[in-house]
């Protein structure tokens, strides 16, 4: 897959969620993870099986103006926001770090004022913050790596018309 990508969270306070988040960035290839102003409760508990720290950076900012992102890295929101594009329109940029919300709020002000671009999940409401993360990282490898395309229709059995 070309360029590289991070993904993080602001105020998480839940250390499944955090642990799970961490295990989908490492599984999907993040380059790095980081959170802002974490919550001290969601690092109390080690639900992360693949052991992402022992594998990727970890940062851990206590607030947005903390954050400092390489050169050329687009900063994009995850949040299901008026005006956001939502996530099947979205061109990742090429080095992107995302950043998902809380469980029980938004994306700071502060925050979203840095974003470079706001996306959406388009769903009826919130989902879970670390099932959110592992949809947009899918989304992002799916978009920019080098997979085949999908086959036009497939019978009962899983089977191409024609063969294939």
């Amino acid at each position: 897959m070309r360029g590289y990508f991070a993904i993080g969270a602001e105020r998480i306070s839940k250390p499944l969620n955090l642990g799970n988040l961490q295990r989908s960035a490492h599984a999907f290839g993040a380059k790095f993870f980081f959170t802002i102003g974490a919550h001290p409760r969601a690092f109390e508990s080690h639900a992360d099986t693949s052991k992402a720290s022992h594998h990727l950076p970890m940062y851990h900012w206590a607030n947005a103006g903390e954050m400092v992102l390489p050169l050329h890295c687009k900063l994009v929101g995850v949040e299901l926001i008026e005006g956001a594009t939502d996530l099947p329109a979205f061109r990742h940029p090429l080095h992107a770090a995302y950043v998902l919300g809380p469980e029980l709020g938004m994306l700071s002000g502060e925050l979203l004022s840095r974003c470079d671009y706001t996306i959406k999940i388009p769903t009826a409401f919130c989902i879970n913050v670390a099932m959110a993360g592992a949809i947009v990282m899918y989304d992002r490898v799916r978009s920019l790596g080098t997979f085949p395309d999908r086959m036009a229709s497939a019978d009962k059995t899983g089977k191409h018309p024609g063969g294939r």
